[in-house]
C-alpha cells in the first residue's frame, strides 16, 4: 500500500515530460522556454514519487514532502502561464 501513492505520482509526471517533449521541438526560445518548464514539472513530480516512497510510514516526512511537491509544482504553474502570457519576443 506504501507504493501506490508514489507510483500514482510518477505516473502523472510522465505526460508532464510527453508535453514537454512535444512543445519543446520548434526552435524557437519561446517553445524551449515551454518545454523546459513542463520537463521540470514532470522532474518534481518523479523527485516526490521518490521522495515520497523513501519516507515509508513516517506520516510528518510524507506530509512535508507532499506540502514541498504542491508548493513547486504550483509555483512552476505559476511561471509557465506567465511565460505564455509573455509572448513578445525579447532583444
Amino acid at each position: 500500500m506504501n507504493a501506490v501513492a508514489p507510483l500514482i505520482i510518477a505516473a502523472t509526471g510522465i505526460p508532464a515530460l510527453c508535453i514537454a517533449v512535444w512543445s519543446g521541438r520548434p526552435g524557437t526560445a519561446h517553445a524551449r522556454g515551454l518545454g523546459l518548464r513542463w520537463a521540470l514539472i514532470a522532474l518534481c513530480m518523479f523527485i516526490g514519487a521518490t521522495a515520497l516512497h523513501l519516507a515509508g510510514d513516517n506520516r510528518n516526512i510524507a506530509y512535508g514532502v507532499v506540502i514541498a511537491l504542491v508548493v513547486a509544482v504550483n509555483a512552476l504553474g505559476v511561471s509557465l502561464v506567465l511565460h505564455l502570457r509573455n509572448r513578445a519576443p525579447r532583444k
